[in-house]
C-alpha cells in the first residue's frame, strides 16, 4: 500500500513538473490558431493582427487556420479533441456560448471541453438604415413595428449570429415584432440595405465603419449599454430601450485539460500584445475594443451569455441553419 501511494505521488510529481515545464519551454514549435470562420471578417482581422505581435516575441510562427462551417462547430469540435499542450488554440466569437441552443447535438461541451485563455476584444453590433431612410431614431423603428405587427424587417448575419440576437433582444425588451431576415454573413445583408429589400440591419463594428465613412448608411444605435468610443455621436439603443445591452466578443481558447501556468503564459502574452499602440489603432478602426481578461473571467462570460440567451433563444425559436 505504502509502494502504491509513493509511486501515484512520484506520478503526480511528474505531471505537475512536467505542465510547468510546458509554460517554461513553451513555445518550441510553431503554433496553430483555427480562426471558424472565413478570412477577412473580424475574427479573422483581429485573430491575425495579434499572431503577427506574439509570433514576433516568441521567436515562433503562428500558423491562422481558417476553418469556417456550422458557427465555429466544425473548428471547436477540432481544438476539444486536441492535445491540451498549447500549440492548438482556437480564435471563437460570441456564438460559442450559444451554440448550444442552436445545436441540440454538439460534439462537445461548451465548458469542460475547453481551456478559457482570454477575453480579447467586443464590438458592438450597429443597428443600420439607408442614408435615405425616414427612420431616423430607435423610437422611430419601436413605433412602425407597433403599428404594423411583423411588417418590418431587419437583415442579419445568420440564425443564431449576434446581430440575430440583437433583434431578438430589442423584440424582447421593445415588445414589438421585427420580422428577422438571415443572410450568409453580414455583408450581403448591406447590400440589401443599400439596395431597398429591407429597411435596416445590424451588422458588427467592423462591418459598419466603412459603411459609414462611406455615407452610405445612418446609424441608429450601438448595441451595447453604452456609446462607443469608434461611433461617441450615435446613441447607444439602452437610451431608449432601457436594460437593452448586447454585443459580439473575441475570445482565445484551447483544449480542456491545459496546464494552468501554460494558460497564464499564453493569456499573458496575447493581453500585452493586445496593448501595444499598433494593435490599438488597428482596433480602433476597426471598430473593436479591446479587453484582455484573465482567464477566470472568460469563463465567467461565457457562462453569463450562455445564461442570458439561453431563454431568449428558446422564446424565439432559433434554429441554426
Amino acid at each position: 500500500m505504502a509502494g502504491w501511494i509513493w509511486r501515484t505521488a512520484i506520478g503526480l510529481a511528474a505531471i505537475i513538473a512536467a505542465g510547468v515545464a510546458s509554460a517554461q519551454t513553451f513555445p518550441a514549435k510553431a503554433v496553430h490558431i483555427f480562426v471558424p470562420y472565413p478570412p477577412g471578417g473580424g475574427v479573422d482581422v483581429l485573430t491575425r493582427t495579434l499572431a503577427d505581435v506574439v509570433s514576433k516575441n516568441w521567436g515562433q510562427s503562428i500558423v491562422v487556420e481558417n476553418r469556417p462551417g456550422a458557427g465555429g462547430v466544425i473548428a471547436s469540435q477540432a481544438i476539444a479533441t486536441a492535445a491540451p499542450d498549447g500549440y492548438t488554440l482556437i480564435m471563437v466569437a460570441s456564438g460559442h456560448a450559444t451554440n448550444p441552443f442552436l445545436y441540440p447535438k454538439l460534439p462537445y461541451d461548451t465548458f469542460t471541453d475547453f481551456s478559457p485563455i482570454s477575453l480579447l476584444a467586443s464590438s458592438p453590433n450597429v443597428l443600420l438604415v439607408r442614408s435615405d431612410s425616414p427612420f431616423k431614431t430607435v423610437a422611430d423603428i419601436i413605433t412602425a413595428a407597433k403599428t404594423k405587427p411583423g411588417g418590418l424587417s431587419y437583415g442579419h448575419a445568420g440564425n443564431g449570429t449576434s446581430t440575430h440576437l440583437a433583434g431578438a433582444l430589442l423584440n424582447s425588451l421593445a415588445r414589438i415584432d421585427l420580422n428577422a431576415i438571415p443572410y450568409k454573413g453580414g455583408a450581403p445583408a448591406i447590400n440589401d440595405l443599400l439596395g431597398g429589400q429591407i429597411p435596416m440591419s445590424f451588422n458588427n463594428g467592423p462591418e459598419s465603419v466603412g459603411q459609414l465613412q462611406a455615407g452610405t448608411v445612418r446609424a441608429l444605435a450601438v448595441t451595447t449599454a453604452t456609446r462607443a468610443p469608434f461611433l461617441p455621436n450615435v446613441p447607444s439603443m439602452s437610451e431608449t430601450v432601457p436594460d437593452y445591452d448586447t454585443e459580439v466578443w473575441w475570445g482565445l481558447l484551447g483544449p480542456g485539460g491545459m496546464p494552468a501556468d501554460l494558460v497564464a503564459k499564453i493569456s499573458g502574452d496575447f493581453v500585452a500584445a493586445l496593448n501595444t499602440d499598433a494593435v490599438k489603432e488597428r482596433l480602433g478602426k476597426l471598430g473593436a475594443i479591446p479587453i484582455g481578461s484573465a482567464p477566470a473571467a472568460f469563463v465567467a462570460k461565457i457562462r453569463a451569455d450562455y445564461d442570458k440567451w439561453e431563454p431568449i433563444i428558446k422564446a424565439a425559436g432559433m434554429k441554426a441553419e
